[in-house]
């Protein structure tokens, strides 16, 4: 069991690939709490299940962007817990919808959930982390942050941000024997690749070496194996899962 006894934070935790990082962390041994925005019908069906799993598991509504409910969540993490050892910053939206239509409001919205979200919780945790001389947080980015393909220009510029910020954190917290990695996955089973108009799925399809698109399952095994101690010589770094783009 790659993760036992380790325990982890997902944000975004309550359905998607989210579910599925906190459903195999708690295969892998690792206590798991989640965070979701609104939807407690699928937030207590992922308690339920990570419970089923004989994990001990924890949920919490905190949005990203809400500081004093994410503070109060990783407080209340520690406190039950004693610590927190991994972060997993998945929370983030996008909106299909080209330049000519997007409002300012939309471009606000996504980058603030994306990136500020992210800013804000890893630095909530890592007071405790930096104490304890000890973490790692995994980031989630995106292929659309790293190559050039169509996708909409505020999710990619979220994404690129997340990377920049992946490798300057990287570098500020080493001292603290902290580190920081993010995943960036291609088109997966459902989010953004369920919304794409048909021709550009194809499109996507006909440069995947793969021919297909991902599954969260995969990600969140190859993501369970990134925030195990079997890596241990990794950060900063930005690791693609796409296929073969």
């Amino acid at each position: 069991m790659l993760l036992q006894g380790k325990r982890i934070v997902v944000t975004g935790g309550s359905r998607g690939l989210g579910r599925a990082f906190c459903l195999e962390f708690a295969r892998q041994g690792a206590s798991v709490a989640f965070s979701f925005h609104r939807n407690e019908v699928e937030a207590d069906a992922t308690l339920a299940a990570l419970r089923g799993l004989g994990a001990r598991a924890l949920a919490f509504k905190a949005p990203v962007l809400d500081t004093a409910a994410t503070e109060a969540m990783l407080r209340e993490v520690e406190a039950s817990w004693g610590a927190i050892d991994v972060l997993v910053n998945n929370a983030g939206i996008s909106q299909n919808l080209p330049l000519a239509l997007l409002e300012e409001a939309d471009w606000d919205h996504v980058m603030d959930t994306n990136v500020k979200g992210t800013y804000l919780t890893s630095r909530a945790a890592l007071r405790s982390m930096i104490r304890r001389k000890a973490g790692l947080i995994l980031n989630i980015g995106s292929l659309a942050g790293e190559r050039m393909i169509e996708a909409p220009i505020h999710y990619c510029a979220s994404k690129a941000a997340v990377r920049g910020l992946t490798q300057a954190l990287a570098k500020e917290v080493a001292r603290h024997n902290i580190r920081v990695l993010c995943l960036a996955p291609g088109l997966l089973e459902d989010g953004l690749g369920r919304n794409l108009p048909e021709h550009r799925l194809e499109a996507y399809l006909h440069h995947c070496s793969l021919g297909r698109v991902g599954t969260f399952d995969e990600v969140a095994r190859f993501a369970a194996f990134l925030v195990s101690d079997q890596n241990s010589y990794m950060s900063g770094e930005t690791i693609l899962m796409d296929g073969g783009v």
